[in-house]
């Protein structure tokens, strides 16, 4: 099976943030095979718990209670503002230091095939 560059490296840093998480809370579609994959790798690599929501309004309290430490990611096809919101509610609920885990730079462009490249300067 192949999985995507961005899909790998969130799958390596969770690995790293669930060891020291009580909760991970995955930001993503219940359809993304990429989102619950990434929850199931969370549970396997060390966290106590660990959910998936498609919003921030979706964490219930109760998944906090007695919770010291959150890691949060999302699917890689998440918009970064789904993330923020969490990381705002999370704050919020007192869970305002966040450190950021980096185990990959994406940066990396892919031109668009030759065929795509012609087709969309045809519809300008």
């Amino acid at each position: 099976d192949d999985i995507c560059y961005a899909t790998q490296n969130r799958q390596v840093a969770i690995k790293k943030v669930a060891q020291g998480a009580d909760l991970v809370i995955v930001v993503g579609s219940a359809n993304s095979s990429n989102s619950v994959r990434l929850v199931e790798v969370a549970l396997e690599y060390g966290a106590k718990a660990a959910y998936r929501v498609d919003y921030a309004d979706e964490i219930r309290q109760e998944w906090l209670d007695g919770v010291a430490s959150v890691g949060v990611t999302s699917g890689a096809s998440v918009p970064e503002v789904l993330v923020q919101q969490v990381l705002e509610d999370l704050a919020a609920a007192g869970y305002r230091d966040v450190e950021e885990v980096r185990t990959a730079e994406e940066d990396l462009m892919f031109s668009l095939p030759k065929e795509l490249r012609q087709s969309t300067s045809e519809h300008r």
